[in-house]
């Protein structure tokens, strides 16, 4: 981007961060409030949490940092619990979060259309006056980073998998292709173990130490 004038620049950056949220909100199309909210490790990462949590990286950096004005959302206060942006409660509904969402997205993109990239943020959770640069990037690698958590979920929910409904960016064709690349994996995986057993069994004073 070094022969970029500033506003090419910004288009670059900010079309890499509406492609990841773009994907995130495929990844929670088609299922039910149920395993919208099924949490999938153990720590209990389930994708209308995701989406929740991005909400609020959303208005925390693009519009609380810059001043501006967001919406009280009282599901994102987090004073009793750590945790409250990362699970849907009882009285919220998945759609309600997932439009939650699109609107600070709208929010957010209108903060980057009116700022020059340069304009001075503050962080209120950061020391340091920030750019608004900086805080695209951010976002985006955040944005990114949660969007791998909604891969790994959403494929062991139903096994859709991929980038976007146009383009899901995998090499494999079809099931059998991808029954028959596990069961490589697998037996990769197996013969490594098996290997690793074997050297500390043939050198067991190595593996004390």
């Amino acid at each position: 981007m070094s022969d970029s004038t500033p506003s090419q620049t910004k288009e670059i950056l900010l079309s890499y961060l509406d492609t990841q949220r773009g994907s995130l909100l495929w990844k929670v199309e088609g299922l039910d409030e149920g395993q919208l909210r099924r949490p999938m490790t153990g720590t209990g990462t389930n994708l209308l949490g995701l989406v929740k949590h991005l909400t609020a990286v959303e208005y925390g950096y693009f519009q609380m940092s810059f001043g501006r004005p967001y919406p009280d959302l009282e599901n994102l206060r987090m004073d009793a619990d750590r945790n409250l942006d990362f699970y849907a409660t009882a009285q919220e509904r998945a759609d309600e979060i997932i439009q939650g969402y699109r609107d600070a997205i709208a929010a957010s993109r209108q903060t980057c259309a009116e700022l020059d990239l340069d304009a001075v943020a503050q962080v209120p959770w950061w020391q340091e006056p920030t750019t608004l640069e900086r805080l695209v990037v951010h976002v985006t690698v955040e944005t990114a980073r949660h969007l791998g958590h909604a891969d790994i979920v959403r494929e062991q929910i139903d096994g859709k998998a991929g980038l976007t409904a146009t383009n899901d960016n995998m090499w494999g064709q079809g099931t059998e292709f991808w029954e028959e690349h596990l069961t490589r994996l697998r037996t990769l995986a197996k013969q490594a173990e098996v290997g690793a057993l074997d050297a500390v069994a043939q050198n067991p004073k190595e593996d004390q130490n």
